[in-house]
């Protein structure tokens, strides 16, 4: 009988494990990343070959990031606000594409609503402690769809998962994450550098 109780118990007090509507969960989303000024992450990368990159994350919303992979991977990405900068480091190779033609754009957009007609939403899909949002670009949805996982508790960002119009998928996962701070402004403009200094060390 005991045993019987402690489970009622259980059943009528226990918080379930992501209680939120769709229209709640998009509401908690705009509201931490628009509340983002930066943040800073290790992140690891899973690539659809299934080979991983580790790295370091750094973004200033609105509009800047910077991926920083751990040797001997030679890539480097950058979003000055503007463009999505590729660069191969041993190849000295350089991309630029619109920021707002990629998925990164959504992530770093300025005041972010998901009611934006420039997003096509994807849909909410909520899972036990975790939160999935899945948008792509509304004027091509078929260029890639980009899937934003969030924690329950704390409500942060902890993974993306772009898809894109090959339908091959990267997953980036997110750890020691650490929210404001000073950021260096040159951190997110692409210049030639001299070796060693990709990480966005000052010296």
């Amino acid at each position: 009988m005991r045993k019987f109780l402690t489970f009622l118990a259980a059943l009528l007090f226990a918080s379930p494990a992501f209680a939120l509507t769709d229209a709640e969960a998009l509401a908690k989303a705009e509201q931490y990343l628009n509340g983002i000024s930066t943040l800073q992450a290790r992140f690891t990368q899973v690539n659809p070959d299934g080979s991983s990159n580790e790295g370091d994350l750094y973004i200033s919303r609105p509009g800047k990031m910077r991926l920083v992979y751990d040797p001997p991977t030679p890539m480097l990405m950058v979003a000055d606000g503007v463009f999505l900068i590729y660069v191969d480091t041993q190849m000295k190779d350089v991309s630029h594409i619109d920021l707002n033609d990629t998925p990164a754009g959504l992530l770093l957009k300025k005041d972010l609503t998901f009611k934006d007609p420039d997003i096509k939403l994807g849909g909410v899909k909520a899972a036990t402690g975790t939160v999935e949002i899945a948008a792509s670009l509304a004027k091509d949805p078929t260029a890639g769809k980009l899937t934003l996982v969030f924690t329950e508790a704390p409500f942060e960002l902890k993974q993306w998962r772009v898809l894109d119009a090959q339908r091959k998928e990267v997953v980036v996962t997110l750890d020691n994450i650490r929210l404001g701070g000073k950021m260096d402004p040159a951190l997110f403009k692409y210049e030639a550098r001299k070796r060693g200094q990709d990480r966005g060390d000052k010296n």
